[in-house]
């Protein structure tokens, strides 16, 4: 492949999970500047988990941003999350970030690990 990147909306951010990743792309210098990247791996309680990390574009990637932050998903990992929303809470419990998938069947109670 030639440096291509897909341009669609497989995960969605909320105003609240960008300002969040704003703040601490500003508190580190070193990801100041690149996009969110969403994948899912083997593991967790549920057989599947969810991974986000500041990363660098990759060939194949399917790209989109929100409210400024660059986000994106690898071609595996989409089938797994197409639809799924990225939300931020500050509660003193459970608070952090929340990723809801209508391609999960069921969900830990940790909120980072599902099967479909």
């Amino acid at each position: 492949m030639t440096n291509a990147v897909q341009t669609e909306t497989i995960v969605t951010l909320t105003e609240k999970a960008a300002a969040q990743l704003k703040q601490m792309q500003a508190d580190q210098a070193e990801n100041q500047g690149k996009p969110l990247r969403i994948y899912v791996e083997e593991g967790g309680c549920s057989g599947l988990q969810y991974g986000m990390t500041f990363d660098e574009r990759r060939d194949g990637d399917i790209q989109s941003e929100f409210f400024g932050i660059g986000v994106v998903v690898d071609s595996t990992s989409a089938d797994f999350v197409k639809g799924a929303v990225v939300d931020f809470s500050e509660e003193m419990t459970g608070g952090g970030f929340k990723i809801s998938n209508p391609k999960a069947k069921t969900s830990c109670g940790c909120g980072r690990s599902f099967e479909t």
